[in-house]
């Protein structure tokens, strides 16, 4: 029996079982199959292990995506996206400058797409800021899960978001992200006391500061180690 005769319950059961690059190749040898690449029922999963690969075509975006994780486990998120932007060199600038914008990006995508989503993890896309996420708490009222780590840029304005608009959440992570404050914590548990908080090291870390404040001398070397 050929491929193409078995009906399209089976052939998305058969999709099921592979990768996304996978599904694109299988896809591209006859139209009946890219139907069935292209059919959203097939798409309530999607993880990406960095953010180069949203670029990619080789997946898609709709109703019935459920649950949704990016991480990027790279060197590169330590050494440069982590740095504070006005302590970063040039060419570190310019390394970021190719891809500071994509998770951001995607993530509105998401959120004019995917209403249904019930889960988001994001962990080291060092560019996010507060309003990606408030933007898919707004859009997803069906959200139960939010895992940040490693997300330098997001602030205490993410739980007061959680508080304002996450309708649904039941879990809230908040790992290794140096501007949330133990002050933000307290307040989002005495207002959501039925949330499943936590936030490992976070509150404990060493937050940005702005040019113009004097940092003392023994937090700039710390934060020197820590990205060295």
């Amino acid at each position: 029996m050929h491929l193409t005769q078995l009906n399209r319950e089976c052939l998305l059961h058969l999709f099921s079982f592979l990768d996304k690059d996978s599904r694109r190749s299988l896809s591209l040898t006859c139209h009946q199959l890219r139907d069935v690449f292209l059919d959203p029922c097939l798409w309530n999963l999607l993880h990406f292990s960095s953010p180069c690969q949203l670029r990619r075509d080789n997946f898609v975006l709709g109703p019935s995506l459920r649950y949704l994780t990016i991480c990027w486990y790279s060197s590169r998120v330590l050494q440069v996206c982590n740095i504070e932007d006005w302590l970063k060199s040039s060419f570190q600038k310019d390394i970021c400058s190719k891809h500071e914008s994509l998770v951001s990006t995607f993530l509105a995508q998401v959120c004019h797409m995917c209403p249904n989503l019930l889960s988001l993890t994001l962990s080291g896309c060092g560019h996010i800021v507060d309003q990606d996420v408030i933007s898919v708490l707004k859009s997803c009222r069906k959200l139960r899960c939010l895992h940040l780590e490693n997300c330098v840029r997001i602030t205490d304005c993410i739980l007061d978001g959680v508080v304002a608009h996450g309708v649904s959440l039941e879990e809230v992570k908040v790992d290794f992200c140096r501007n949330i404050t133990q002050a933000g914590l307290q307040a989002v548990g005495e207002k959501r006391p039925s949330l499943q908080l936590s936030a490992e090291r976070s509150a404990g870390m060493i937050p940005d500061s702005k040019p113009e404040e004097k940092v003392p001398l023994r937090r700039t070397l710390q934060k020197v180690l820590q990205f060295s």
